[in-house]
């Protein structure tokens, strides 16, 4: 399968997170699509560097103060004091409910609160470059799938779909799904479906297509309730304005075996084809696999071959973008079977 990769994704590597209030070793690190590339090279799939600039397209997805926060986000901090550079910049106020959100505060600190929705998305000297190269790949794919390819694959990091129209969150800075599907519309796509099924709803693109028609969302993901992000992804949450019947949430328990699992799928793509898209893409998140140190369903890596093969049946252009999934050594084979097994089923 045509796979445009991240050549610039190593620039985002920051060092640690805080997970279950520990500092830790980030999960999210370039070993996880170092590993799908060589696994994408081992199995035939040349690789290419992204051939479009997403500037414009991203305008349409994210607020225009949000990306200018970002673009600007390392330079404010080093001059906050040159020492910085060792460290990395955590939030540690939100303006939640009853505070403020319209006014940009002039305090770095408090415009990271601002753009974030949680502390568990730190900031590198190379964030910004990395986070606009995978959306180039993204919206590299999505064009060569517009202009007639069959499906094409974004292998990308950081990943994507939690970040929301104005704020970053859960690793993800800019939302690369929800780049692809803008693209497609403007490519001509009068109905483009976007199809999550990482372990982790995918509450940024929810919410940047909740009032709108156009682009179907759909997921299948970890119940809110016990999952994060927790606070998005519960079934009643349907669409709004005239978005309202196109969003489309399928959260399922921990511990959900591959037979409910892909009861699910099926749920989901009946709801794609019903809205009869031209195009779909799929947030492909891989923390659906049994081993995964941060998610529990329990897919094992030759159920994702069934995962490629009943997306094929929709027979829809397809574009593929990497999410989440940190069992990075079983990264690679897991991602490829989902290709492979998508190709296999044939048009």
């Amino acid at each position: 399968m045509l796979t445009f990769h991240n050549p610039l994704h190593h620039g985002h590597a920051p060092v640690h997170e805080f997970f279950r209030g520990e500092r830790v070793p980030c999960f999210e690190k370039p070993a996880r699509a170092d590993y799908v590339e060589a696994a994408l090279k081992a199995r035939g799939h040349a690789l290419q560097a992204p051939e479009q600039n997403s500037s414009a397209v991203l305008g349409q997805v994210h607020a225009p103060r949000y990306l200018a926060f970002l673009r600007e986000a390392w330079a404010q901090w080093l001059a906050l004091d040159a020492g910085n550079a060792a460290c990395q910049p955590f939030p540690s106020v939100w303006p939640v409910r009853t505070l403020r959100s319209d006014v940009e505060p002039d305090n770095f600190v408090a415009k990271l609160g601002l753009y974030s929705m949680d502390n568990g998305s730190p900031l590198a000297e190379g964030t910004w470059v990395a986070a606009k190269a995978g959306a180039d790949a993204a919206l590299s794919a999505a064009m060569r799938v517009a202009q007639g390819l069959r499906a094409a694959f974004c292998c990308t990091r950081p990943p994507g779909h939690h970040a929301g129209p104005d704020f970053m969150g859960g690793y993800c800075f800019l939302n690369n799904a929800a780049v692809a599907a803008q693209g497609l519309r403007n490519a001509g796509a009068a109905r483009v479906a976007v199809l999550d099924v990482d372990y982790h709803h995918g509450n940024g693109t929810q919410a940047i297509f909740y009032d709108r028609a156009d682009v179907l969302f759909a997921s299948i993901h970890g119940d809110p309730r016990t999952e994060y992000p927790f606070y998005l992804g519960h079934a009643d949450e349907t669409g709004a304005g005239q978005g309202e019947g196109f969003n489309l949430n399928l959260p399922l328990p921990a511990g959900t075996p591959a037979p409910a699992w892909f009861a699910a799928l099926d749920s989901a793509c009946a709801r794609i084809a019903g809205h009869r898209a031209d195009a779909l893409v799929v947030s492909l998140g891989l923390d659906t696999f049994e081993g995964d140190p941060i998610s529990r369903f329990a897919l094992a890596s030759g159920d994702f071959f069934r995962v490629g093969e009943r997306l094929a049946r929709l027979g829809l252009p397809t574009v593929f973008v990497l999410e989440g999934g940190y069992a990075a050594a079983e990264l690679g084979t897991n991602a490829v079977n989902v290709l492979e097994g998508f190709e296999g089923a044939g048009a």
